[in-house]
């Protein structure tokens, strides 16, 4: 996949006339939703690519490669294990290949010099005061984030790296942990709710609104999968004629209340000034959507 093919297929306009998702509230998945470009810029803009591609690597083997370089070179199974959403083979596989064709160095090199001119590259005329206070925010609740990684293996890579010396960069690294903070804390609550990772994906399509398998089919899982998924989660109560039931959606709603609480504990210390970060971190994400580097369908952005 080139870059022009990711572009059409991942960052393209959405298609008109769907109706809006459900958006969750609360200053903690507002902050969430505010920072998600800034955070997966990495992925996504174009100079990212090209740091990739210079190694050999494309979208995906880039993408896993990626976001587990920072654990070091653990085993397929713990990948799959971290990821948890998308589907096994898939993973496994693309982590195998891309370990062949680049050393765990270059990757991490790549991503963050990929994700730092990405930035530059959009956002290169906001003053660097600007970006260091927002720094300063957010590593106040980065700082609680990384002083207990208990359950948390995405976070616990991405805080034995260095912190970049460039102010965007330090940026981008702080969105990161707390990403993977809410993420892999979102993945424990569904797992302590009893679902399976593409149950995960099923019900969160549900509880947003998307298309029937328009979400969890971009994670590779295969039709018979979903469909026994499905087959499961109506079995349990939680599905009905193709919709959450009462009991599916008061359950998914914990799920979120439980990831929602967690954050708030590690958010606490940015005090007075969440309000004004998270505006200021939604503006400049909106820019970054605009410039189309990253995806501006509303509801892969709310969808974690």
């Amino acid at each position: 996949m080139d870059y022009d093919e990711l572009s059409a297929a991942f960052l393209a306009e959405p298609s008109a006339g769907r109706p809006a998702p459900r958006i969750p509230t609360g200053a903690a998945r507002s902050l969430r939703d505010a920072a998600e470009p800034l955070a997966t810029i990495g992925f996504w803009g174009k100079p990212a690519y090209a740091a990739m591609e210079a190694l050999g690597l494309e979208f995906l083997t880039g993408y896993v490669w990626g976001r587990t370089a920072p654990m070091g070179e653990p085993t397929p199974p713990v990948v799959v294990a971290a990821f948890g959403v998308f589907e096994p083979g898939l993973i496994a596989s693309l982590y195998d290949q891309a370990r062949g064709i680049a050393s765990r160095e270059d990757v991490l090199a790549a991503r963050e010099k990929g994700a730092v001119d990405s930035l530059h590259e959009v956002l290169g005329d906001v003053p660097t005061g600007e970006v260091e206070t927002a720094v300063a925010q957010l590593r106040r609740a980065t700082d609680v984030a990384v002083a207990d990684v208990t359950g948390r293996p995405l976070v616990a890579g991405l805080a034995s790296l260095e912190w970049p010396t460039d102010p965007w960069g330090q940026l981008w690294h702080a969105l990161n942990i707390l990403r993977e903070y809410r993420g892999d804390t979102h993945q424990a609550a569904n797992v302590a709710a009893g679902l399976s990772g593409v149950q995960m994906n099923l019900v969160t399509e549900y509880w947003i609104g998307w298309e029937p398998r328009a979400y969890a089919g971009t994670r590779a899982w295969a039709p018979e999968v979903m469909d026994a998924a499905d087959a499961d989660l109506r079995e349990r109560g939680w599905l009905a004629d193709g919709e959450l039931t009462a009991t599916g959606r008061a359950e998914r709603d914990r799920i979120e209340q439980v990831t929602d609480e967690a954050m708030t504990r590690v958010l606490a210390p940015i005090g007075d000034d969440i309000a004004s970060l998270t505006a200021q971190l939604d503006g400049w994400s909106n820019r970054i959507v605009a410039a189309g580097a990253a995806p501006s369908d509303p509801y892969k952005r709310v969808s974690g």
